[in-house]
C-alpha cells in the first residue's frame, strides 16, 4: 500500500466533517483554550502559500492543547467589507455581496484542503446583519456613553444630564472635546440643539470636526494604511488632509488603560514599544501665550516647562484653527499657498518628514514669562492631534525646532548648563530667573526633573497654565463615505442625530442603482430611494469603517448565534477572553488598539468578564516570494542559461515560478505561457535551462506567487504544512523556496515505510529496545519545547532524525510508533489519522492523550569523559553511566595512556565533574 495523499487526504477530511470532530461546546468539565487567527480580508486573488503561515502555526497548537486534555475553541472568519470590493463593484457595476460571497467561497475551499482544525459552525463574516447587528449595538451603546476620569470607566450619558441639571459642570471630570463650564440654570436654558452639542462634546461615539486623509477620486475618507506617499494604495490617487464633521470614537479616554494593560497581557516587549509610541503618554504643562494687539491665546504643551525662557518662536499645524485667527492679511496669501501645498501629506509621512517647511504668519505671542513678543509660523512638523496643534519652539532644546529656526534664520538661545534656562533672562548673581513683571523663579543647580516640576507649579500659581497629561492617542475617525460598510442606526431630526430603537437593528444595507457619491457630493447611500425612518426622517448617509467589524469579532465567536446577545454571560463566562492570537505585524498598532478599546468598553458596560482580550500574541514573519528569471539576449527572442549568461548581452525577465521546478525551466510550458514567447530559442547547460533567482515580496507583477492549491495537489496538504513551518522561525520573515519541499515529502514517504512495505503491515506488538525508547523520548521533549515556545522549525528537523533513527533499528513497534504519530499529529493530521486507524485504533487521533517525556529513558548507559593533566586533555575514558567517583578515578589512573603523565610525579588531588571530565593535578 503506497501513500497517496490525495485519496488520504480527502477521506479524513471528510470523516471529520461528517463527526464534527472540530466541534467546540462549552464543557466545564475540561479546561478551556481559545486560539484565534487574524482573520483574512477574502480578495479575489485568493490564498498564496504566505497566507497559511499563522493559520498553520495556530492550528499545531490548536491540535496540541486538545491532545494535552484543553476543550479549545479554534475558529475562523472573513472581514468581509472593504474599498476593494466596493472599487471592483464600481467598475463592474456587480454588486460587492456578490463578489465578496464569492471570493469567501474560494477562500473556504482553500482553507479545507490545508486541513485546518477550525469550528466552521462558529463562522462569521462582518458583512452578514446577524454578525453587523452587534457592531451597531455597540456604536449605540457608545453614543449613549461617556468616560468618567473619576470612575475611570465608562458611565451612561443619562448620568451626565442629570448632572448637569443639579449642578451643571461643577463636578464634572469627564474626557471630552474642550472643557465647557456652564451651571444647571444655563443648562436648562439651553435649547434641545445646544444640549446635543454639549452631550456630543462628552459621548464615547461623538460627532465632531477632524482631520481626515481625504480622496477626492474615490470620495472617501481613508484610513493612514490605506495611504502611501500622498497617493491612495487603491488607485494611486491623491489624498489631503481635510477637516471634516464626521463620527468619531472617544479612544483617547482609555489612553492610560490601554497602558497599564500591558502589565498582565503575553506579548513581544518589541510590540508593546510600539503600542506606547503610538499612545504616546507625555507629562507636561498646558500653556497660555497671547497673541500680540489681540484677544486671542494660543493653548499649547509642552513636556520641559522649564525652558520656556528659551522659546524664540511659536508653530502652528497647518489646520489649527488658530491659523485664520491670527494670520495677519499681508500674509494670508503665503499662508493659504503654503496648507495647500502639504495637505496632501498624512500625520504619519510628516512625522518623518526630512525636509524643513514653513511660512510665517506676520502675527506675534507673548511670553508670559518673559513679556517678549516671539513670531509664530506654520509648519507641517506640528500636527494638530498632538497636544493643542500648536507649540513653543525651543531650537536650543529640540531637533526639529532647531532645524527650523537654522533654515529660516530664527534665533537659537543657548541655556545655562545646569538649570536649562536661557542666559538673557537669569540673574547669575542671585540665582533667578525674572519675568517681566519682576516676580522670581529660582531653578538655580536644581535637576532637570525639579526645574521642570518647579516650573510647572508657578505657572499654576500665576494662572498663566496648568499641569496636564497628554496622549498622542487620537479618537478614531468612525465614518466612510462608503456603500459597502455597516450601516449607522441613526437618523437626523432638525439636524438633530437621534439613535434607531434597537428593536429596529439590524439596519440593513438599502439598494443603490450606482456605487458612486451622488451628483451632489453625498455618499452613495444618498443614492437609495428609500433610506429614512417610517416617519420620513433622513437616515444617516456614511458608514462605519473596515475596523468596525473586527474589533469584537474574537467575542462573536464564541456564541456566534446569539441573537439576544453579542454574547451570552454563560459563554463569555467560560470561553473569556484568547489565549493566542496569531496574526501579522500590521496590525500592530490600528486593530490591537481598536480592538482592546473596544472591550474594555464593553468590560465597563459589564458585558464581558476580562479587561484584557488577548492574552498572548504572536506575530508570524512573512513569506517572501523566490522570483525566478530568463535572460533574453538583446534584440532577439533567445534566451540563455543562467551560466552562460556573463558571455552575452542579455536582458532579465521575471518568469511564472510555476513553470519553473529546482530552477530548471520547462521550455514548452515557457512558450505557451506568452504569445511573443512561442518560438523562443534556448542555449542550454548540459541539455537543461537554469534559471536565476531573487528573494523578493510574492506578488503577481513578479509572477511569484505560488498558489497552495498546486502544491496540495503534487505533494499533499502535510508537506505544504511541514514544509512552511520547516522554512525557518515562525515569527521571522523567510523566502519560499520550492527546492526544499521534496525532502520534506520524501519525509513522510520514509514515515509511512515505518508502518508498511507494500501492503503488508509492519507494526507489531514486540518490546521496543532501548534505543527506540531513547529515540521516541527525546523527540517528545523536544517537540513539547518547541510547540510551547513557537519553535516549529527545529520540531520538523527532530521529526526527520527520530524517523531516520528509527528507521535504521528497524522499529516497528507498536508501543514506539504509536507515541510518534500523536506527536506528529498537530504537524501533519492527515497521515497520522490514516496511520492510527490502520494500527488498530479507534476514534480521531486528535482525541488520544499527549505523551509524557520519560526522563530515564533519556539516560545515557555510558559517558564519554576527557581526563586532563594539571588543565589539559591527554586521552578520553568511556565509563559506565553509574560509575561511582572512586572507580572513575581508578580507572583515569590506571588507564595505559596515563603512565607517562604520571612518571615521576606524584598525584596532589583528583578533580571529578561526572559525566565530563577528570583532572589530575600532579606535582
Amino acid at each position: 500500500m503506497e501513500y497517496n495523499h490525495r485519496d488520504i487526504e480527502s477521506r479524513w477530511q471528510k470523516y471529520w466533517k461528517e463527526n464534527n470532530v472540530y466541534k467546540a461546546e462549552i464543557d466545564k468539565s475540561r479546561p478551556k483554550f481559545y486560539v484565534l487567527d487574524m482573520f483574512p480580508y477574502p480578495s479575489g486573488a485568493g490564498l498564496h502559500v504566505g497566507h497559511p503561515l499563522g493559520y498553520i502555526a495556530s492550528d499545531i497548537f490548536s491540535r496540541y492543547k486538545r491532545l494535552q486534555g484543553f476543550n479549545v475553541l479554534h475558529p475562523m472568519g472573513y472581514d468581509a467589507y472593504g474599498l476593494p470590493a466596493e472599487q471592483y463593484a464600481i467598475q463592474t457595476g456587480q454588486h460587492p455581496e456578490v463578489t465578496t460571497r464569492q471570493n469567501i467561497d474560494r477562500y473556504r475551499s482553500q482553507l479545507d484542503k490545508i486541513g485546518f482544525c477550525y469550528d466552521w459552525d462558529r463562522e462569521i463574516k462582518t458583512c452578514d446583519p446577524e454578525y453587523y447587528k452587534w457592531t451597531q449595538w455597540a456604536f449605540m451603546q457608545m453614543f449613549n456613553s461617556y468616560y468618567d476620569r473619576n470612575a475611570d470607566k465608562a458611565m451612561p450619558i443619562a448620568d451626565l444630564v442629570v448632572e448637569f441639571e443639579k449642578n451643571g459642570t461643577k463636578e464634572v471630570n469627564a474626557a471630552c472635546g474642550k472643557e465647557l463650564q456652564f451651571t444647571a440654570d444655563e443648562w436648562k436654558a439651553y435649547s434641545d440643539k445646544e444640549k446635543n452639542d454639549v452631550l456630543m462634546n462628552y459621548r464615547i461615539a461623538y460627532l465632531g470636526n477632524t482631520m481626515v486623509n481625504w480622496c477626492p477620486k474615490l470620495g472617501t475618507v481613508l484610513a493612514n494604511d490605506e495611504v502611501s506617499e500622498g497617493l491612495s494604495i487603491r488607485g494611486g490617487y491623491p489624498v489631503e488632509q481635510k477637516l471634516m464633521y464626521q463620527w468619531c470614537l472617544r479612544v483617547s479616554a482609555y489612553a492610560q488603560r490601554l497602558l497599564d494593560g500591558f502589565d498582565s497581557i503575553d506579548w513581544t516587549d518589541s510590540l508593546k514599544e510600539t503600542q506606547r509610541n503610538w499612545i504616546g503618554r507625555s507629562e507636561g504643562a498646558e500653556m497660555r501665550f497671547r497673541i500680540a494687539d489681540s484677544d486671542v491665546e494660543l493653548e499649547i504643551f509642552t513636556t520641559r516647562a522649564d525652558t520656556v525662557f528659551g522659546v524664540t518662536f511659536m508653530v502652528l499645524a497647518p489646520e489649527s484653527a488658530y491659523v485664520n485667527m491670527i494670520t495677519t492679511p499681508d500674509r494670508k496669501e503665503a499662508v493659504e499657498a503654503y496648507i495647500n501645498e502639504v495637505k496632501h501629506k498624512t500625520e504619519r509621512e510628516r512625522m518623518i518628514e526630512k525636509n524643513v517647511s514653513g511660512v510665517f504668519t506676520g502675527a506675534y505671542a507673548i511670553n508670559p514669562l518673559t513679556g517678549k513678543n516671539i513670531p509664530v509660523w506654520v509648519s507641517d512638523y506640528v500636527l494638530a492631534g498632538y497636544g493643542t496643534g500648536a507649540i513653543m519652539a525651543v531650537p536650543a532644546h529640540d531637533s526639529r525646532d532647531y532645524a527650523f529656526a537654522k533654515h529660516f534664520d530664527l534665533p537659537v538661545i543657548p541655556l545655562i548648563e545646569g538649570c536649562d534656562v536661557s542666559e538673557e533672562s537669569f540673574d547669575a548673581k542671585s540665582g533667578k530667573m525674572i519675568n517681566s513683571a519682576g516676580e522670581e523663579l529660582n531653578l538655580n543647580g536644581m535637576e532637570v526633573k525639579d526645574a521642570i516640576a518647579a516650573t510647572k507649579r508657578f505657572i499654576e500659581q500665576k494662572g498663566i497654565g496648568k499641569v496636564k497629561v497628554n496622549y498622542r492617542l487620537r479618537d478614531a475617525i468612525f465614518s466612510r463615505q462608503r456603500y459597502w460598510g455597516e450601516p449607522f442606526p441613526v437618523y437626523y431630526k432638525d439636524g438633530i442625530p437621534h439613535l434607531l430603537d434597537e428593536s429596529k437593528l439590524p439596519l440593513l444595507l438599502p439598494e443603490v442603482d450606482k456605487f458612486l457619491p451622488t451628483e451632489t457630493g453625498e455618499p452613495p447611500l444618498g443614492r437609495a430611494k428609500e433610506w429614512h425612518t417610517e416617519d420620513g426622517y433622513q437616515l444617516e448617509l456614511n458608514t462605519m469603517p473596515g475596523f468596525a467589524g473586527s474589533s469584537a469579532y474574537y467575542l462573536r465567536y464564541m456564541d456566534p448565534r446569539n441573537d439576544k446577545a453579542l454574547v451570552s454571560e454563560e459563554a463569555n463566562g467560560y470561553w473569556q477572553d484568547v489565549d493566542l492570537y496569531i496574526g501579522g505585524t500590521e496590525h500592530a498598532t490600528g486593530h490591537l488598539i481598536y480592538s482592546r478599546f473596544w472591550n474594555k468598553f464593553l468590560y465597563d458596560l459589564g458585558k464581558v468578564v476580562k479587561d484584557e482580550p488577548f492574552k498572548k500574541l504572536i506575530n508570524q514573519g512573512m513569506i517572501q516570494g523566490r522570483s525566478n528569471f530568463v535572460y533574453r539576449i538583446k534584440d532577439t527572442n533567445t534566451f540563455v542559461s543562467s551560466g552562460l549568461k556573463k558571455d552575452y548581452d542579455v536582458t532579465p525577465i521575471h518568469v511564472d515560478v510555476n513553470i519553473v521546478s529546482n530552477d530548471i525551466l520547462d521550455m514548452d510550458k515557457f512558450r505557451a505561457w506568452r504569445p511573443e514567447f512561442n518560438d523562443a530559442e534556448f542555449i542550454l547547460e548540459d541539455g537543461r535551462y537554469v534559471c536565476g533567482y531573487a528573494v523578493e515580496k510574492m506578488s503577481k507583477s513578479m509572477f511569484n506567487v505560488v498558489n497552495p492549491d498546486d502544491i496540495v495537489e503534487r505533494y499533499g496538504a502535510d508537506t505544504l504544512r511541514l514544509y512552511e513551518m520547516f522554512l525557518g522561525p515562525l515569527e521571522q520573515s523567510k523566502p519560499w523556496d520550492t527546492n526544499g519541499i521534496d525532502g520534506v515529502n520524501r519525509f513522510l514517504k520514509r514515515l509511512w515505510a515505518l508502518f508498511y512495505k507494500g501492503d503488508t503491515m509492519l507494526v507489531n506488538d514486540d518490546k521496543p529496545s532501548k534505543e527506540a525508547l531513547k529515540a521516541l523520548h527525546k523527540l517528545i521533549k523536544k517537540v513539547t519545547w518547541d510547540i510551547e515556545n513557537f519553535s516549529y522549525n527545529t520540531s520538523i528537523a527532530a521529526f526527520m532524525i527520530c524517523v531516520n533513527d528509527l528507521t535504521s533499528m528497524k522499529c516497528h513497534s507498536k508501543e514506539v510508533l504509536e507515541q510518534l504519530l500523536v506527536v506528529l499529529a498537530p504537524f501533519a493530521p492527515h497521515i497520522t489519522e490514516e496511520l492510527w486507524h490502520a494500527i488498530g485504533n479507534s476514534g480521531s487521533i486528535c482525541d488520544a492523550e499527549w505523551p509524557e517525556c520519560n526522563e530515564d529513558y533519556l539516560k545515557e548507559d555510558t559517558v564519554t569523559m576527557a581526563v586532563s593533566f594539571n588543565g589539559k586533555a591527554r586521552f578520553n575514558i568511556e565509563v559506565a553511566a553509574d560509575t561511582p567517583r572512586e572507580e572513575v578515578e581508578k580507572i583515569a589512573l590506571e588507564h595505559e595512556g596515563a603512565a607517562k603523565w604520571l612518571e615521576g610525579k606524584s598525584v596532589k588531588k583528583i578533580i571529578v565533574v561526572p559525566g565530563k571530565i577528570v583532572n589530575i593535578v600532579i606535582g
